[in-house]
């Protein structure tokens, strides 16, 4: 079995150590958060989900594993493929897309295994790794505005906006994380204030003329009246998370000891984070938090160590989207911004999103992995020869 791992499970060890840890975590969580949601649709029975998110958890699992197993260069020409398939798809699913959880155009529901399937986490894993493809072809001509920025602009405000269109949490987080790669890709800063106008024009038009505006200036009003004015009230989600929050206080409750998890709406996905402190109190909720930016310590340390422009940019790319998505995630949680729907990643329940997710640290691992290779390769070369040791003969 050691040798089989050694042969087969490849990449930083760190990052392989982190994933398992939190989907031990995600498991646990979620069949301690499911009670009412297993009440109201399976007469109780929270095995269903046990079992189906245990399935879904193992599955990104192994998406991982697949993913990490193929040279990452491979991906600069999928990823455009990808980035081409994603646009029809989004319009579909604005269109014709089935509402789930008040998130109308957000779903597609796959037939047969009736699975929701959400393209925009498809359509975010082409667009980064497309746009880091785009930027390492043109490093050495990177200051052409024509040449090598307009296309990045294009791509970048073209696809967040329709995204924009249903889910603007996720246009916005993929919009700055776009901002970032650019940054490190040596993008002059002139050209990434041009992006930041055209970004915010085409995400603008996408919300008015999709069907989340309304929601969203809600929300952000709700937000702002209730940081400046404590009289203002706040709303019944975010409330009910405070409460699970204070109620876990420094050492939690205890595993499956949650008293108002069962009040908290969607606390096994989007208020997963305030669940858990509750049950594990502020020491596992801070466990948590340093586990993700162990993650994006780990994956910037790959993006530095490898001598390819588009192994660093993807690597840096992916792993901020991860944890920056996860520090909106518990920021919401814990008082910090407006609601915004953004599941938890590696730990919220959910549907093809772990499987997106999954991919996309396989990735991370594959340009470990990669330059782990590389590295060996250059430092056996560079090692010095041994003489033969002479016989007694």
């Amino acid at each position: 079995m050691k040798a089989w791992i050694q042969n087969n499970v490849k990449g930083d060890p760190v990052i392989w150590a982190i994933i398992f840890l939190l989907s031990l975590v995600s498991i646990a969580g979620v069949y301690s958060a499911v009670g009412s949601l297993a009440y109201n649709k399976m007469d109780g029975n929270t095995e269903y989900y046990l079992i189906k998110h245990s399935v879904l958890v193992i599955a990104g699992l192994v998406f991982m594993w697949f993913a990490h197993r193929i040279d990452y260069k491979y991906y600069a020409g999928i990823s455009k493929l990808a980035l081409w398939i994603s646009i029809p798809l989004l319009l579909f699913t604005f269109f014709f897309g089935a509402d789930i959880n008040d998130g109308r155009g957000r779903w597609l529901m796959i037939p047969i295994i009736n699975q929701s399937f959400q393209p925009s986490d498809f359509a975010k894993l082409a667009l980064i790794a497309n746009l880091a493809a785009m930027l390492a072809k043109r490093q050495a001509n990177i200051d052409d505005f024509k040449e090598s920025f307009i296309p990045v602009v294009l791509w970048s405000g073209f696809i967040c906006g329709i995204i924009a269109l249903s889910n603007l949490s996720t246009s916005v987080l993929l919009f700055a994380t776009c901002l970032l790669i650019m940054f490190i890709g040596r993008v002059p800063i002139k050209f990434i204030s041009v992006l930041v106008i055209v970004g915010l024009l085409f995400v603008t038009i996408g919300l008015a003329l999709g069907s989340r505006l309304p929601t969203v200036v809600s929300r952000i009003t709700s937000f702002w009246t209730a940081m400046w004015d404590p009289n203002a009230p706040i709303p019944d989600q975010l409330e009910l998370g405070y409460i699970a929050i204070a109620s876990g206080g420094i050492t939690g409750n205890g595993p499956g000891q949650s008293a108002h998890g069962d009040f908290i709406p969607h606390a096994y996905s989007d208020f997963i984070y305030a669940f858990l402190i509750e049950e594990y109190g502020m020491i596992g909720g801070i466990v948590i938090l340093l586990l993700y930016l162990a993650l994006l310590y780990r994956g910037l340390l790959i993006a530095a160590r490898t001598d390819r422009a588009f192994g660093g940019l993807l690597a840096a790319g992916l792993s901020f989207s991860l944890v920056i998505q996860a520090m909106i995630n518990m920021g919401v949680a814990v008082g910090l911004g407006p609601v915004t729907g953004q599941p938890l990643p590696l730990i919220s329940m959910g549907g093809t999103s772990l499987l997106f997710t999954g991919l996309t640290l396989g990735i991370i691992l594959s340009v470990s992995r990669g330059d782990i290779s590389e590295t060996n390769i250059n430092e056996n070369k560079n090692a010095p020869r041994k003489e033969p040791v002479p016989s007694d003969n």
